[in-house]
């Protein structure tokens, strides 16, 4: 009966007898136990009266076919790590609940999401809901994964051992044991093709903080230089100023803290550490900082020049 009051917004006794092949005396003593229960279900009389299911005080429990239950938990992961402040918590506590009311049947398919996703940063690009669902299971079960890769201007079949699932704020990465490279590796989900699960468990082997370990391989380790800064402000500021992808920053009291950001040229880091607008000194590498003596010339110069 909750799953019909569900699905239409007014039925008749006579209608909810007939598809349950009941009575309408058994009927209106269902309605009384769900009305025990916390569902707020009214009863309208005369013409367009009916039992319709309606607004209470309290949430109570929501009555989702398997098809539907299992869409909500893929929903609740893509929208997990969103731009709204919390929403990612939230996703992940109603994936919690979920599992702990849903049939055994179905129960592995939520703890699978739940159990291997950490987030960082904001809102993402989507993905295929079953790359990530493929690889929620790998990460769960322990079972070793295969996907095509590209790479150096070809692709290239991977063999993983995978641990985390992580979402940035642009992307979705898997944190993972690369067998044929014998090391930690992160690949883009987005990027990986013909994803499948493989026949042989592993025993998982002892990792690093997936979510730091992915945001400083973004941020940083994937770029031909990094570059490290000590900021003249608190690093709540600062990760206002900068994507959660484009440094890792770290608190070092005194309102200060440590940026750590990578790029194809030192100068271009520099750079977008100097219009974050505060002062702040080179840590790493060394000559970086001589480098700011050879922009700072450059940039008084230009001030300078009489360009008549």
């Amino acid at each position: 009966m909750l799953g019909l009051l569900q699905q239409r917004q007014v039925w008749t006794g006579p209608e909810l007898a007939g598809r349950l092949g009941v009575t309408t005396r058994t009927v209106r003593r269902d309605v009384e136990r769900l009305r025990v229960l916390g569902y707020p279900v009214r009863a309208g009389q005369g013409v367009g009266g009916g039992y319709q299911l309606g607004a209470g005080q309290e949430l109570p429990p929501l009555l989702l076919d398997d098809e539907e239950a299992i869409a909500t938990a893929v929903s609740l992961l893509v929208g997990a790590g969103g731009a709204v402040t919390g929403a990612g918590d939230a996703a992940l506590r109603a994936l919690t609940k979920l599992d702990q009311v849903l049939p055994v049947r179905l129960r592995h398919e939520v703890r699978a999401l739940s159990g291997s996703v950490e987030f960082f940063g904001g809102g993402r690009s989507p993905v295929d809901p079953d790359v990530l669902m493929t690889l929620a299971r790998a990460c769960r079960d322990e079972v070793e994964t295969g996907f095509d890769y590209p790479s150096g201007g070809e692709t290239r079949r991977r063999r993983c051992e995978p641990y985390r699932l992580v979402a940035s704020d642009r992307r979705w990465y898997l944190l993972t044991y690369d067998l044929d490279r014998d090391d930690w590796r992160t690949f883009r989900v987005d990027r990986m093709t013909e994803v499948s699960l493989r026949t042989w468990r592993f025993r998982p082997r002892a990792a690093p903080d997936a979510a730091a370990y992915v945001q400083e391989g973004v941020a940083s380790r994937v770029y031909a230089h990094r570059a490290r800064f000590l900021v003249h402000a608190s690093a709540d500021r600062v990760r206002e100023q900068i994507p959660a992808s484009a440094a890792v920053v770290e608190e070092r009291g005194d309102g200060r803290c440590e940026v750590l950001s990578g790029g194809a040229r030192l100068d271009a880091v520099l750079m977008h550490v100097l219009l974050l607008g505060h002062d702040f000194e080179v840590l790493d590498p060394p000559e970086l900082a001589e480098r700011c003596g050879a922009l700072a010339e450059r940039l008084r110069a230009a001030g300078t020049t009489d360009s008549r």
